[in-house]
Parts: structure tokens; sequence; C-alpha cells
């Protein structure tokens, strides 16, 4: 049923990724910052989500928009609605490091139906349909499906996070939950791209991953494609934006007892 949707998708996504290719590591980014100075937003930011935004008007008419840089666009009350991070990771992109992402997600009647999550500098596809399963295909290749990882022990675990764009002044971070299960992993990451730690989640690539103060583009492509992969999400708390925990459900439960 919704097949043209995510080919539609797949195509948004590519085409946003080629022009952030275009740009990547030219020294012509164009970089202004928006809330503060850790809160960067480049051109080829505002490039995709343009392109992706007259892509929808001519294909999809009636459907609304939600993206990082436009807000909303259209019913956001209507029956279809994108979410759009057009190129999450963007300290990364303006750093020239190649953890970053174009995020697209369709809702319909409020459930997201199609999720893709393209990193043009990694060339790592990821995409899921609500209950067609959740795959990734790498390089050109075989889509493969993506299924959580089976770890249960802290120990053994390495797990994502990331920090929210506010940490110089609200003392809740993230720095005390970092202190607090540090000693009980194997090891922290911070990969800089929401939608890409939930997909590293989803691949078993990381087995866990938290976060505070996101907002629903950073997310909302990614949550399909983690529950598709068999993983579970759980709010950490309210009041800090969306906040939460992803991984296996034991594994979740696990990190729990120290995050907060």
């Amino acid at each position: 049923m919704y097949d043209e949707y995510l080919d539609l998708a797949v195509r948004m996504a590519m085409a946003a990724g080629a022009i952030q290719r275009t740009y990547f590591r030219s020294g012509d980014l164009n970089i202004r910052t928006k809330s503060n100075l850790s809160d960067v937003v480049t051109r080829a930011d505002r490039e995709s989500e343009e392109l992706i935004a007259r892509t929808i008007a001519e294909h999809c008419p009636g459907h609304a928009l939600l993206g990082e840089e436009g807000g909303d666009r259209g019913d956001a009350a209507g029956e279809w609605r994108w979410v759009v991070d057009p190129l999450d990771g963007t300290t990364n992109y303006s750093q020239g490091l190649p953890v970053f992402a174009v995020s697209i997600a369709l809702r319909h009647c409020g459930e997201t139906v199609v999720s893709v999550v393209y990193a043009p500098g990694l060339d790592e596809l990821f995409t899921a349909v609500k209950g067609g399963g959740a795959y990734v295909r790498c390089g050109g290749g075989a889509p493969q499906p993506l299924r959580v990882g089976r770890k249960e022990d802290l120990a053994t675990a390495v797990v994502g996070t990331g920090f929210p764009y506010d940490k110089d002044v609200d003392p809740d971070n993230n720095a005390d939950n970092i202190a607090r299960i540090l000693p009980h992993v194997r090891d922290v990451r911070r990969l800089g791209a929401a939608a890409y730690d939930l997909c590293c989640t989803a691949a078993g690539w990381l087995d866990g991953y938290w976060e505070l103060a996101l907002h629903e583009w950073d997310v909302c492509a990614g949550e399909l494609i983690l529950a598709e992969a068999g993983g579970v999400i759980r709010p950490l708390r309210s009041g800090r934006g969306i906040s939460i925990v992803a991984g296996n459900a034991v594994l979740v439960d696990r990190m729990l007892r120290h995050i907060r």
C-alpha cells in the first residue's frame, strides 16, 4: 500500500544526499548559527529541505510537511504528513566528518508508515514500511534485513548517546547519565546524528541508545526502522523535549537502571 511513497522517499533522500556530497568538505557551506553557537545550519541543510519540499508539493500536493529548517507547511492535522530532517548531524557535516544523514518519514493518520534514512557520506540507505520489516543497503548492494542486537548484559554492550544544544546553560545535559552508566557498559559512543544512531541500533551495530531533548524530525524515521527491526523505544522522561531509550527490551530495562 505504501510502496509508492517509499520509492518517493528514497528518491528524495538520494537527491538530497547528492546535494550534500557536492558541498561536503568544500569550504563553501555558508555556515550560520540558530539557537546558539552549538546549533548550526549550512546551505546544504537549506537546499536539501527545499528540494524535498518541492518534490512533495509536486507529487503529493495535499500532504503536509514538518521540516527542521522550514517548520510546518500545510495542514499539520491532516491525514498525511511528512516529517523531515534534511541533514541530521550538521555539526559533523560542517566539520568534514562523514556521519550525517537525510531523515524522511511519512505519517498517515498520526502513525509513521514509511521511513528512509540515508547517510550519503557512508552510502548507507535504511528503509522501513509499517509491518514490512526494516532493511539496509550499503554501497549500492542488495538490501539486507535489519535486526536489533541480542545482547542483554550491559557489561558487553556498546551504547550511543548525545548531548542537547543547550548543554552550556541547562545542567540537565546528560553528563550525569554518562557518569552513571559508563562503569557498567563496554563503552559509550557519541556519533552526532540521532537518526543514524537509531539506525545503528536497529542494525545491532550499537546495542542501545539514549538521548535527551530531541525533536520529532530527529527520531520519526529512525523509530519506525528500529521498531521494524524488533527493537523498543521507551520515553526517558517528560519535560525535556523527546527523550528516549532504545534497544532490545531487556537491555533497555537494564539501561534504565542507570539513566533517567
